[in-house]
């Protein structure tokens, strides 16, 4: 495959331009590449035989001269894959691609097994693209909608569950998910790191500070790591008035019994109080900020995986 790809793409050889998996970057890539007049397709994953390393909807954006970003696999297929885009960009027709269980690939095996069908996209133009990122920067839900007989990628605004739609592929995106961190500077800077390096947006709020209503969306987690009742009662009334999908607080059970009799008294209920994690993380007794960062972050990521993985069921 690696011989026929080299004669078919005039010896274009695709690498990668940076390495991200982050659906924002991918789209700006492509959109960035485009306004300077490079021809870019959109690589989709729509189609899973067996398994498969990343989920339905996986994008890569590739350029003419075999750039590309995104990952559609474990990295074992991308530059096959780009290549592939390089040939449907020199064409200037969308095309559909097969690997794995059923391609006529016979030398492409996918180390997961099965098999995956991409579509790639040959972009007219960035302005769906555009609409899909104003959307998340505002952090609202998009979709972009592939019409494979038209050739025709559009934006509609809203959520949605990436898959397909009749003869019709929708994309699905959410915002960045958002971790908003109160508390003592130590447990929350360590915090902070781990969840940046996880990809999450990081929000510390600052002694005293209340979290606005615009600070605390359905995409947002909330850590509240004090060692004093007292100060974190104002942020969790903002948070239990939130659609956070994540709330949780360091201390003891103990400590959880003090608090939530606290908030009792501040008139919130039991199926209210029933939305803190407490003690915080995915174990408890985390006697140092790195074991109390990895700990927070990985059962923040463990919650927003179940979520999604929920929304996708239904």
């Amino acid at each position: 495959m690696a011989a026929r790809i080299a004669q078919d793409t005039d010896m274009v050889a695709p690498r990668a331009a940076f390495l991200s998996d982050d659906a924002a970057d991918i789209l700006a890539f492509a959109a960035e590449a485009l306004e300077e007049c490079r021809a870019t397709a959109l690589v989709t994953l729509v189609e899973i035989r067996g398994g498969a390393a990343r989920a339905i909807g996986a994008q890569m954006a590739v350029r003419e001269d075999g750039l590309y970003c995104g990952f559609v696999s474990g990295g074992c297929t991308e530059a096959a894959v780009a290549a592939e885009a390089v040939i449907a960009l020199q064409k200037g027709m969308d095309r559909n691609l097969r690997l794995g269980e059923g391609s006529p690939f016979f030398d492409v095996v996918l180390p997961c097994g099965g098999g995956i069908t991409f579509t790639i996209h040959v972009l007219r133009d960035a302005a769906a693209l555009h609409l899909a990122l104003a959307a998340l920067q505002r952090r609202t839900s998009a979709q972009l909608r592939y019409h494979p007989g038209q050739q025709v990628l559009s934006f509609e605004p809203g959520g949605a569950t990436s898959g397909w739609e009749g003869d019709e592929f929708v994309r699905a995106y959410r915002p960045k998910p958002r971790l908003l961190l109160a508390g003592t500077p130590m447990e929350t800077d360590a915090v902070a790191r781990a969840a940046t390096a996880s990809g999450y947006e990081t929000v510390l709020l600052d002694r005293g500070q209340i979290p606005s209503s615009d600070q605390i969306d359905a995409d947002t987690a909330v850590a509240l790591l004090f060692h004093d009742i007292d100060r974190e009662l104002p942020v969790f009334d903002a948070a239990l008035a939130s659609s956070a999908f994540y709330i949780g607080a360091l201390g003891s059970r103990r400590t959880h019994a003090r608090r939530c009799e606290a908030l009792c008294q501040r008139g919130h209920d039991e199926a209210t109080l029933a939305r803190i994690k407490a003690p915080i993380g995915i174990f408890d007794r985390a006697r140092d900020a790195k074991s109390l960062a990895l700990s927070v972050v990985a059962d923040i990521a463990q919650k927003y995986m179940h979520r999604a993985a929920h929304a996708d069921a239904n």
